[in-house]
């Protein structure tokens, strides 16, 4: 009798571990990259001298290694949102109070999918896109990189987004105490702040364009949901 029940104990055991593991594997995983228009990697100085001036503007994309969401396949697929609020972005006393946001979603995606991806990036970010102007079809090309073949990212949409960043090296420490002085805008699994080389959005739907260059506004991780 005891035999059986140190049995019975072991295969429960084994058998809620198992259960465990599969809750621990993500649904969905990739690389993650973020640009705003202003230094994420900097000093209370620095990034008190920008504020009400910069830091409206944001591009979040996410490429997806594998994965599903809503029981669609997402592999190899990326999608971009663009967002412009009222104030600076990533303040943790402060929360936008309105903003537009536009969705690019990946060309390759079917009809499926590109909901799916929509509803992804929508679920990521919250109250940055309650308001999605437009969702727009484009050629997504996402590359990353490491930092020992110098750049760290590069990111095309038709001509809507160009993204080109590098690692952050010594001549990039201006004050000496710089620090991730704001978080990123979604659920990262790992990240870095590196350098924004160009940044560009040229589309429309947020009544502005921009072309941002030279700022440690960036930040390039990975994602796991």
């Amino acid at each position: 009798m005891k035999t059986k029940l140190v049995l019975g104990t072991i295969l429960t055991a084994a058998a809620l571990t198992v259960v465990a593991a599969k809750k621990a594997s993500p649904a969905i995983s990739g690389d993650y990259l973020e640009v705003r228009s202003c230094d994420v990697y900097t000093g209370s100085c620095f990034a008190n001298a920008e504020m009400g001036l910069a830091g409206r503007e944001g591009m979040m994309v996410w490429k997806v290694d594998q994965g599903s969401w809503q029981g669609t396949s997402l592999d190899g697929l990326s999608v971009i949102v663009v967002v412009r609020t009222d104030d600076i972005l990533g303040d943790m006393h402060y929360q936008p109070r309105h903003g537009k946001a536009v969705l690019i979603v990946d060309q390759k995606a079917n009809a499926r999918q590109k909901q799916a991806l929509a509803n992804f990036a929508r679920t990521m970010t919250g109250q940055l896109t309650a308001e999605v102007v437009e969702t727009k079809t484009a050629p997504i090309s996402v590359t990353v990189g490491g930092c020992s073949q110098g750049g760290c990212a590069t990111v095309k949409a038709a001509d809507l987004v160009t993204i080109s960043t590098r690692c952050l090296g010594g001549k990039d420490h201006i004050c000496g105490n710089e620090e991730k002085f704001y978080p990123p805008l979604t659920a990262v699994s790992t990240v870095a702040p590196v350098y924004t080389e160009v940044a560009a959005y040229r589309g429309t739907g947020l009544d502005l364009t921009w072309q941002l260059s030279g700022t440690r506004g960036a930040f390039l991780g990975t994602f796991a949901q």
